[in-house]
């Protein structure tokens, strides 16, 4: 009986200190969209490493996007005229990194636009996650929207 207590005890432990451990992964990242969403130049600032590189996948290559021409754009947008829904398909976590696979559906001032997958680098800098490396795809086809 006792040593049921202690496995069960010992993969409970293991499996909040994974899930807390998630959460503070997930949490530039699902900033990133609440500041996308709200318009808010200040909390998506707050998401990147000072060193962060923003890609996307064309039909030509890879696109290169500079972090301060993006947080200007979204601040040029009013609340809810950007929306993108994820869902979180992988965490894998190792010390000071990690990486976090999102595919998602993008809807402008409320009509969908396009849909793809989000791939994110994060690093821990001063006991903070943070978003150092993001590219993404789109696409208008073959879409499940995320409601």
């Amino acid at each position: 009986m006792n040593k049921i207590f202690a496995v069960a005890l010992l993969l409970g432990g293991f499996c909040f200190g994974q899930q807390t451990q998630n959460t503070e992964v997930e949490k530039p990242i699902r900033n990133l969209f609440i500041a996308m969403k709200n318009g808010d130049p200040e909390l998506l600032k707050t998401v990147f490493s000072d060193t962060a590189i923003l890609q996307t996948i064309t039909k030509d290559g890879v696109k290169n996007e500079d972090i301060k021409e993006f947080i200007t754009s979204i601040s040029k947008m009013s609340k809810d005229d950007l929306d993108e829904r994820i869902t979180i398909d992988a965490i894998h976590i190792d010390r000071s990194l990690a990486s976090v696979f999102t595919p998602y559906s993008f809807y402008f001032k409320g009509k969908f636009s396009h849909c793809g997958a989000n791939s994110f680098q994060l690093i821990k800098q001063n006991g903070e996650w943070k978003i150092q490396y993001l590219i993404d795809t789109r696409r208008k086809e073959n879409c499940k929207e995320i409601k």
